[in-house]
């Protein structure tokens, strides 16, 4: 008889993303790419931004300016208040001109 997976562990709440950094952003983040686990709570755009703006001084440099900073959902541009749910990649860059 098989056991029942009662002895696994919990399901985690964080989950993990690419986050793609570009232009400035990447040269203040230091950081081209980076896969990171996102705690629990981090539900939009402007969550994942408040929480790299608390990781250090690059970070919080890219992001002063927590609404400056255009970002793409697996590259879908999106709003600060956009849901991660379904995200596998998050790319930040700054706002761009066209002409």
């Amino acid at each position: 008889m098989t056991q029942a997976l009662a002895t696994s562990a919990p399901a985690s709440d964080t989950r993990s993303v690419k986050l793609v950094y570009f232009a400035w952003v990447r040269e203040r983040v230091g950081l081209a790419d980076e896969q990171v686990e996102l705690p629990a709570g981090t539900e939009t755009v402007l969550d994942l931004v408040r929480w790299l703006k608390s990781r250090d001084e690059g970070y919080a440099a890219a992001f002063e300016n927590e609404t400056l900073v255009r970002a793409a959902i697996n590259q879908t541009h999106v709003k600060p208040g956009a849901s991660l749910a379904g995200a596998s990649e998050i790319a930040f860059f700054p706002p761009m001109t066209g002409g």
